[in-house]
C-alpha cells in the first residue's frame, strides 16, 4: 500500500482526497489546510493537520496549491530526500525545492467543489526526475486512472495552452451564447443539443474536419447579417477575430 500526504484544500486536492480514500491500494495519510474546516466535510479531522512540521513520513508529497504558492511551500517542508510533487499544469518539476525528489502529477480535468467527477477517465500526466520515482507515480496514478502519460515539462505547458483554448475560452464562448439568448427570451437549452454533439464528433474526427459554419463555407452574407445584428462590439470583435481564425486556419 503506497501511503500519500496531500498539501492544499482547493478544488484539485478536494478531488484528490476523494479518489485516494476510495482505493484501497492507497492509504491518505494526512491532509494539510491552513483551516481544518475547508477539509472536514470530506476527510476525518484525526488526518487533518495545519501545520506543515506535523507531517508524518509517507511515500508520497503532493502540493496541490496554487502555482504562487509551490515554491514557498516545498521550501517549508520539514524534511529531506522524500518525494514530493506539484500538480500545475504549467509550472516546471525545477520550481520544488531540491532538498527532496520531485516530480509532476497533474491531472488534466476541470475541477469544481462540488461536481462529482470519474477519475478513472481523467488523464494524469507525470514528471519524475527518476525512473524509480516515476514508477512510483504511475501506480499511484494507474490506481485512480486509466489514462496515464509521461509527459515533461515543455510539454505540459503546451497541454495546458490547448485546455485553456478547449476548455476555458470555449466556456466564455457558452457564456456569451446564453447572454444574446437571454437578452431575446430565447432558452438557452435549445442550444445544449448542438453543444453535446459538438463535443462528441471530435471522438471520432479531428478538428478540422469537423468545422462547419459560416466561416468555414466562406458565406459572407451570413457573416455580414451576424455583425450587423450583434450592439455588443466586444462579441463583434471576438466573432470577426474567429471568423478570420477558421478562415486562415491551416489543415492538421
Amino acid at each position: 500500500m503506497i501511503k500519500i500526504s496531500l498539501i492544499g484544500s482547493g478544488n484539485v486536492a478536494q478531488h484528490l482526497i476523494n479518489a485516494f480514500t476510495k482505493n484501497e491500494h492507497i492509504e491518505l495519510v494526512q491532509a494539510f489546510s491552513r483551516k481544518k474546516t475547508s477539509l472536514e466535510n470530506i476527510l476525518s479531522t484525526d488526518k487533518i493537520i495545519t501545520d506543515l512540521s506535523d507531517l508524518k513520513e509517507a511515500d508520497l508529497y503532493i502540493i496541490a496549491v496554487t502555482d504562487d504558492a509551490i515554491s514557498e511551500v516545498s521550501e517549508k517542508l520539514p524534511f529531506e530526500n522524500r518525494l514530493v510533487v506539484h500538480t500545475s499544469g504549467t509550472s516546471s518539476i525545477e520550481i520544488l525545492n531540491s532538498k527532496n525528489r520531485r516530480g509532476v502529477f497533474y491531472p488534466l480535468q476541470t475541477f469544481s467543489k462540488d461536481k462529482k467527477v470519474d477519475f478513472s477517465i481523467i488523464p494524469i500526466c507525470l514528471e519524475a526526475a527518476s525512473q524509480n520515482d516515476y514508477l512510483i507515480l504511475q501506480t499511484v496514478a494507474q490506481n485512480i486512472s486509466n489514462a496515464v502519460f509521461p509527459i515533461v515539462s515543455e510539454q505540459r505547458k503546451a497541454l495546458h495552452v490547448s485546455a485553456v483554448f478547449v476548455n476555458n475560452f470555449t466556456n466564455h464562448l457558452y457564456q456569451i451564447g446564453q447572454e444574446i439568448c437571454i437578452e431575446n427570451q430565447v432558452p438557452f437549452e435549445i442550444l445544449k443539443p448542438l453543444i453535446q454533439e459538438t463535443a462528441e464528433k471530435i471522438k471520432f474526427i479531428n478538428p478540422n474536419e469537423a468545422q462547419t459554419g459560416p466561416a468555414k463555407r466562406n458565406d459572407t452574407n451570413t457573416i455580414d447579417a451576424h455583425l450587423d445584428y450583434l450592439t455588443d462590439e466586444n462579441q463583434k470583435k471576438i466573432y470577426k477575430i474567429l471568423t478570420q481564425s477558421i478562415q486562415n486556419g491551416k489543415k492538421l
